[in-house]
């Protein structure tokens, strides 16, 4: 008994210097982290400061002709009296909604299709022998001719631009859709069809999971794309949108007003591009972290 107990003693005691070493090994790491945060924050707020600063100096100074390439104060003022006063085509609100909800909606299309698709073609090599050429001619047409085609046949409103949305989001997705199930261990997938599986089971259970980290990462460049679509089938036709007052600006030799646009879509993608990060932290929860994750901000 007395053995015993001293052991069980020692034992707590080892246990209880252990947890001390470890939370004491631990405070070091995150001061390092936040310094390393703090430092990669100051880093980018210096560069904009640089950049930005730099710009109003040489624009100020004539060294860059403020005609030609705008400045950043007058981009502010013009992004402020967008917000303020509108467009000529009415409240900016608007026109912001409306691309965002064509870019949303051609991104959603353009997901679900490419990933189901993705998933099928990489699943079945039969169908992707008779599939595939014909993907690749679709995928060879310039977009620009495309976003015509869905203007003369469905007119200036929200549904070509949604469309041309989904075509560019398509391709993004569906090529990283089809290669991550392609890149699926084969010794796994004969082992769950060894034990019973059916088809349906292997997809869900091991063929979808091992390629959401290539179907997440397609999203982020995605978005993009989306946005993309949406400006350039509001440029060729549309009664509203962001893409609509770009290309009044430009017509108007107001180079402000297509900086402040661009800045708008800028701040959208950003927050696009948040949303996305969440979702793909909390899809991907089970995945252990990358080597090159572990130091990511």
């Amino acid at each position: 008994m007395p053995t015993t107990a001293v052991t069980a003693r020692s034992a707590t005691g080892i246990g209880r210097t252990e947890n001390s070493d470890g939370a004491q090994g631990s405070q070091p790491a995150r001061r390092a982290r936040r310094r390393r945060l703090a430092a990669v924050w100051t880093a980018r707020i210096g560069f904009a400061v640089v950049v930005i600063g730099g710009w109003q100096l040489l624009t100020a100074e004539r060294v860059i002709d403020p005609f030609f390439y705008g400045q950043p104060s007058g981009i502010w003022k013009r992004t402020v009296d967008l917000f303020a006063h509108g467009t000529e085509f009415g409240s900016f609100w608007i026109d912001i909604e409306t691309t965002l909800k064509e870019a949303v909606f051609g991104f959603g299309l353009g997901a679900v299709a490419g990933i189901i698709l993705g998933i099928a073609l990489g699943q079945s090599r039969f169908l992707a022998d008779v599939l595939g050429p014909y993907i690749k001619v679709v995928n060879a047409i310039p977009r620009i001719v495309l976003g015509s085609i869905f203007i003369v046949a469905f007119g200036v409103g929200v549904t070509p631009k949604v469309l041309l949305s989904a075509v560019l989001v398509f391709f993004v997705v569906f090529f990283n859709a089809f290669q991550g199930v392609r890149e699926v261990d084969r010794n796994i997938l004969a082992n769950v069809r060894v034990l019973g599986a059916s088809p349906l089971q292997v997809v869900r259970h091991v063929t979808v999971p091992s390629a959401l980290t290539w179907i997440i990462a397609s999203l982020h460049t995605a978005f993009g794309f989306a946005i993309v679509g949406a400006l350039v089938g509001e440029v060729l036709g549309a009664q509203h949108g962001v893409g609509l007052v770009i290309k009044t600006a430009q017509g108007n030799l107001d180079p402000n007003g297509v900086f402040a646009g661009m800045l708008v879509i800028s701040v959208i993608t950003l927050g696009a591009e948040y949303l996305i990060t969440l979702l793909e932290r909390r899809v991907l929860s089970w995945r252990p972290p990358a080597p090159s994750e572990v130091t990511s901000i």
